[in-house]
């Protein structure tokens, strides 16, 4: 019985630290609001402008903020207080999710402001993960580290399950705005959540951050082909294999449907991720970890490209949860990577880099996605898109006999 039990959620990061699991909590909440907004701004641009091109627009005006202040926002991580960083641009998101509000209520219908949100909100949230994420080693011990990233996952992809379909219903019955308000309201959780935390601050030698600070990351970053390579591996996913943006065309020219078949493709990966977590008590007992991620990610290209193929709304769902539940398993190793083999001094500026590339990424891929489409056809961006990264991979495995062979019980970097 205790054998079956093994494969079942490992909990006991919740129950060793109240910390992490308030941490959790509020994550799991305002999630929920986030991903609800993110649906919303994509069908709001499609709905003004009819374009699966002004959709990946909105991945584009997201990408530079992202960039530059998720790098600056990791170097303040391994400088400052994490917890007042992580309050203070938490506190920005609220905020901003407010403007939505109003711009909805007022049925202003101008693009630029949406584009102008979601770029400030990206800053902002370039500045909160790096900071939110470099916390949680600092609650856990090192073996519960893959267990604590399986239920941030799980946290996140809850979220991102009934975020969207809530969205899309609260569209169809009360307008934009009303999704949005949820979103303010939700958002609250994560700032209880932070406020309970006690200070975080950084330990050993500490760097003012800066564009010094930052280039050490990199220099550090070089040396450590591992690390490089869980970035590699989810930029060839995300960038080349992410179907996003051509959510609200396919929902119609692939499976004529509307408002709310395009909430369930968008909570189809994320419902696939939580069932893979329900049955993540195994992910800490993989050694070679870098051979697992390319397996994952293997396993979501062939999903994506399949998906580009069917033509029936079931069959894409539950290919669409394959690809999540996949990348939910990639995720959580490329993260037990960076949290338990870099030095804390760090890890705030790898974080930075971790979360432009797992952030910006998709944001990026929403951009060549729809403007692929537009050029061609949605079947021909997915499957082009998906065989760009199984390429990539197998290149990446040849090339980098570090990441081959790494182990997490040595957790040598080079």
């Amino acid at each position: 019985m205790a054998r079956a039990f093994s494969w079942l959620t490992d909990i006991r990061p919740l129950r060793e630290s109240a910390d992490f699991r308030r941490l959790w909590l509020g994550s799991t909440v305002s999630q929920l609001g986030q991903q609800m907004t993110a649906v919303t701004v994509s069908i709001q641009v499609y709905a003004l402008t009819g374009s699966t091109f002004s959709v990946g627009l909105v991945g584009l005006f997201a990408l530079v903020p992202l960039a530059v202040f998720g790098l600056y926002g990791g170097a303040m991580a391994d400088a400052v207080d994490r917890r007042t960083l992580a309050l203070v641009s938490s506190a920005g998101l609220w905020l901003l999710s407010t403007v939505l509000v109003v711009q909805a209520v007022l049925e202003l219908e101008q693009t630029w402001i949406l584009y102008g949100v979601v770029a400030c909100q990206s800053a902002c949230f370039a500045m909160n993960s790096p900071a939110r994420a470099a916390i949680i080693p600092r609650l856990l011990r090192p073996e519960l580290l893959p267990a604590a990233n399986a239920l941030s996952s799980a946290a996140y992809n809850l979220g991102f399950t009934v975020g969207p379909l809530l969205g899309a219903t609260l569209i169809a019955w009360h307008g934009f705005a009303a999704a949005y308000v949820v979103d303010v309201f939700t958002f609250t959780a994560a700032l209880y959540a932070l406020v309970r935390l006690p200070p975080v601050p950084p330990v050993g030698e500490v760097r003012r951050a800066g564009l010094r600070s930052v280039v050490e990351g990199f220099a550090f970053l070089r040396t450590a082909p591992v690390l490089l390579a869980t970035f590699v591996a989810d930029i060839l996913a995300m960038v080349f294999a992410q179907p996003r943006a051509l959510f609200p065309a396919v929902a119609g020219s692939f499976f004529a449907g509307g408002i709310r078949t395009v909430g369930l493709l968008q909570a189809a990966p994320a419902l696939g991720a939580i069932i893979a977590v329900l049955f993540s008590g195994w992910v800490g007992r993989v050694r070679r970890q870098g051979l697992a991620i390319v397996v994952c990610i293997s396993a979501y290209a062939v999903a994506i490209g399949l998906f580009g193929l069917s033509r029936t709304i079931w069959l894409g769902v539950a290919l669409l949860a394959l690809s999540g539940a996949a990348d939910m398993f990639s995720s959580s190793y490329r993260g037990t990577i960076l949290q338990a083999a870099a030095p804390d001094v760090m890890r705030g500026r790898l974080q930075g880099v971790f979360i432009v590339v797992v952030a910006g990424g998709p944001r990026l891929g929403d951009f060549v996605a729809g403007a692929t489409a537009s050029l061609t056809t949605p079947t021909i961006a997915l499957l082009a898109g998906a065989l760009i990264c199984l390429v990539g991979l197998f290149i990446l495995l040849l090339r980098n006999k570090p990441f081959r062979q790494y182990d997490a019980d040595v957790r040598a970097l080079r």
